[in-house]
């Protein structure tokens, strides 16, 4: 699954655009340095019910912003994204996008 894949389907999940959710931890302090990967995937399961995988795709984005490693990029396999900046304003409104 790509990482634009895993949040995807973390807001198919939620109902939640990924950028939701990193508000949600902004306010919340969990985008503070030295906040562990493991706070912020508790927080997803008690209050979202995602589980390890998909938590973990928005620690990175939580982290890091949503920019990604070229390493997949343009790939043609399950892991491929098409481009190192992720979407995170939800499915519909990613440029390119089919009408849902």
């Amino acid at each position: 699954m790509s990482f634009q894949a895993y949040l995807d389907a973390i807001e198919g999940k939620t109902g939640l655009t990924p950028r939701q959710l990193v508000d949600q931890a902004r306010e919340r302090g969990l985008d503070a340095p030295g906040t562990k990967a493991g706070e912020i995937v508790t927080w997803l399961k008690e209050d979202h019910d995602l589980g390890r995988g998909h938590a973990m795709a928005l620690v990175h984005v939580i982290k890091n912003g949503a920019t990604i490693s070229g390493k997949h990029v343009g790939s043609d396999g399950t892991h491929g994204d098409a481009s190192t900046e992720l979407w995170l304003d939800g499915k519909a409104t990613r440029p390119g996008s089919a009408t849902p």
